[in-house]
């Protein structure tokens, strides 16, 4: 026996309202969710660059922390920062929000140690400007901290077909009010990364978002940690190292000249020099080659003879 029935609903299904609904839909998450996913967006950001930053560091391991948001007003933001540091404003997120990014020079140089294969240890002053292997290294920086930001606040949410899903750096410059990331009144949040080595080095810089922009980096939930790539470690001889020009210096002759003699010197003395068969070529106080002097094209020119042993420098 079939039986069947026709079931009329008691009173008319609810219909909201466009606005009603946009309404909701704009209000955001409630409080408690965004603490929830502000928190997985520092952790996820923080196993992010612990990756991505490795092999522009020596390939080392790196452990990586993203602080507690501090709530400043933007004014208060570039006091904090200062009036001198490495800048970067960024682009960031799949709505393409602007970030600002800051290290101290103290910091983009240590950086640059350690990419170079020192020690990475901050100098105890730090220069008025920055070398410009030093303002490479942070563009490297910056571009791969700012892909990170855009990934991480992706989620699980895969990108539009079409859209690039890479941040970018837009500008740097060392003052930070000139790049005008914020109004001076706006509402603000500052994150310290915290970058750390095995061999007890950290490294920090400084994050700052307007607080309305931040609301747009976050998602709407957590990523599950990456594995750890298996990358070489940066190279000198890649970018952005490998543009960097290096001076150079042969050194035709050495003499010793007494203090009586160096005093009494004017326009018109000549001094004989003794000219070796081999001069060396010089970056700085590392000797980098041996070589004859001669002509090329009617211009001085060494031809390069011989290559130093370990014990004489490093070619």
């Amino acid at each position: 026996m079939r039986v069947s029935h026709d079931f009329a609903p008691v009173r008319a299904a609810a219909q909201h309202c466009a606005e009603l609904t946009a309404h909701s839909l704009a209000r955001g998450p409630r409080p408690e969710e965004r603490a929830e996913m502000l928190a997985a967006w520092r952790r996820d950001l923080a196993r992010t660059l612990a990756d991505d930053l490795s092999p522009l560091l020596a390939g080392d391991r790196l452990e990586v922390s993203v602080s507690e948001p501090e709530a400043l007003n933007g004014a208060d933001a570039l006091r904090r920062i200062g009036m001198v540091a490495a800048n970067s404003l960024l682009r960031v997120g799949a709505s393409g929000e602007t970030a600002l990014l800051s290290f101290d020079f103290a910091t983009a140089l240590a950086l640059t140690d350690r990419s170079f294969g020192g020690d990475g240890k901050p100098a105890g002053t730090a220069p008025e400007q920055l070398p410009r292997s030093a303002a490479l290294l942070v563009d490297e920086a910056a571009a791969m901290i700012a892909g990170a930001i855009t990934t991480v606040s992706y989620g699980d949410t895969p990108p539009t077909s079409g859209v690039i899903a890479g941040g970018e750096v837009i500008v740097r410059s060392e003052s930070a009010a000139r790049l005008k990331p914020f109004a001076l009144d706006a509402a603000c949040v500052v994150f310290t990364l915290s970058i750390a080595n095995p061999a007890g080095c950290e490294w920090r810089a400084s994050l700052a978002v307007a607080a309305e922009r931040m609301d747009r980096l976050l998602p709407g939930s957590g990523r599950p940690a990456r594995p750890l790539s298996g990358r070489a470690a940066a190279s000198p001889l890649a970018a952005p190292f490998a543009a960097v020009p290096l001076p150079l210096h042969v050194v035709l002759a050495e003499f010793d000249l007494s203090l009586t003699r160096l005093q009494s010197l004017k326009a018109g003395d000549t001094i004989p020099l003794a000219m070796g068969r081999q001069v060396p070529l010089m970056a700085g106080e590392t000797l980098i080659a041996h070589g004859a002097v001669g002509t090329s094209e009617d211009h001085m020119a060494i031809r390069l003879t011989r290559f130093p042993t370990p014990s004489e420098g490093v070619a």
